[in-house]
């Protein structure tokens, strides 16, 4: 099995599961972001050398958690930011990932070697794709408010900043990971590395969410 067929196959299992918890709320929230806090804790001191970077990570880490159970357990709005804030960055990494494999423009940054120009263009085009369609969704009878009222950023301006702000945390935890010389910082999900491999963006947006979020309530 090629490392797309692992990839491909971790995906069909672990994203489904974390929607479920994510979902249910609750202990099953509580439970779900305890074990993502332990892994990522325990990848941070195995796998990074240089004090400062831990540091770094563990208060990334600890922020992005604490600001995902807030989003998670407050409000039909908050939760549903939350929702949106996921389906973003899963958006902008899958979009970044397929079109940068199919299309392989330019080089982007020798921080990662991997990302390239029409990775950058995916990203933003599934991010739309995803906006559009929770536009659509908090504009149903299901929702008594629209995603413009979550945040004091216009909805498709608030698109463009949380996969922007994805691609770039992507690339943080690379350029962490390139001065330790590693490719990923685990080895708990087949075909994608550790834990800050798969959530890297996510923990950035999540943080940028919950402040946003304040500032509209």
């Amino acid at each position: 099995m090629n490392n797309f067929q692992k990839r491909v196959l971790t995906s069909l299992i672990a994203l489904p599961l974390s929607i479920f918890f994510v979902v249910k709320g609750g202990y099953f929230l509580s439970f779900f972001l305890f074990f993502i806090f332990f892994v990522g804790v325990h990848e941070t001191f195995t796998v990074f050398k240089k004090a400062t970077t831990r540091l770094f990570l563990l208060l990334l880490l600890t922020l992005s958690i604490l600001s995902i159970f807030y989003l998670g357990v407050s409000t039909d709005k908050s939760l549903f930011l939350l929702y949106f804030i996921i389906a973003i960055s899963i958006s902008s990494d899958v979009g970044g990932y397929v079109f940068g494999k199919t299309f392989k423009w330019k080089k982007l940054t020798k921080i990662s070697p991997n990302k390239t120009f029409s990775g950058v263009f995916g990203s933003y085009f599934c991010s739309f794709i995803c906006g559009i369609t929770f536009d659509d969704l908090s504009g149903s009878s299901s929702y008594e408010f629209l995603l413009s009222d979550l945040t004091p950023v216009p909805e498709i301006l608030l698109i463009i900043i949380f996969s922007t702000v994805a691609q770039l945390g992507d690339l943080i935890i690379s350029y962490f990971k390139r001065l330790e010389k590693i490719k990923d910082t685990g080895k708990i999900l087949p075909g994608h590395g550790g834990i800050f491999d798969r959530i890297d963006g996510l923990m950035f947006v999540a943080i940028l969410g919950f402040v946003l979020y304040q500032f509209n309530t």
